[in-house]
């Protein structure tokens, strides 16, 4: 097994630049430092061998009350190709989620990814930390300095 920060970071950049709609959440946890490489006994498989598993993970999600995020972009993207695309797998987990990545080969073209938990457990909220509220600050004047605009009603 394999857990590199570069791997880790090339892997969030590519999702980052897809078109997912949850790529911010599922790079966040591929970045997220409890999240590591698995073993992966079979890396490689086809468009649509991944179109017949993720359509019955789909059934068995929604019947067993399963949260995940990507699951519906990855099923789009895998219909749109052939069914004997080849494609490799990544796997991420952490003790209560697992992240499944489909990409290209050597192009690292990421096609989808889901991310999933247990039977009835939310998924981890990554939530960017709020910027932080600058006061107005108050303008320090010299006392010795000549206010220009200052009117004397004396």
């Amino acid at each position: 097994m394999r857990d590199t920060s570069e791997d880790k970071r090339r892997l969030a950049d590519a999702l980052r630049a897809g078109s997912i709609a949850e790529r911010d959440r599922l790079a966040a946890f591929v970045l997220d430092e409890a999240a590591a490489f698995a073993a992966n006994p079979f890396p490689s498989t086809t468009a649509g061998a991944a179109r017949q598993r993720w359509g019955l993970r789909e059934i068995e999600f929604e019947a067993m009350q399963i949260a995940s995020a990507g699951l519906s972009c990855l099923m789009t993207a895998l219909a749109r190709l052939p069914a004997s695309e080849p494609l490799r797998q990544e796997i991420l987990r952490t003790p209560t989620h697992v992240l499944y990545l489909l990409h290209h080969g050597e192009s690292g073209r990421i096609i989808g990814a889901v991310l999933h938990g247990k039977p009835r457990e939310p998924l981890p909220l990554f939530v960017r930390p709020k910027a932080v509220s600058r006061r107005p600050r108050r303008r320090r004047t010299n006392p010795d300095q000549l206010d220009l605009f200052k009117i004397d009603t004396a």
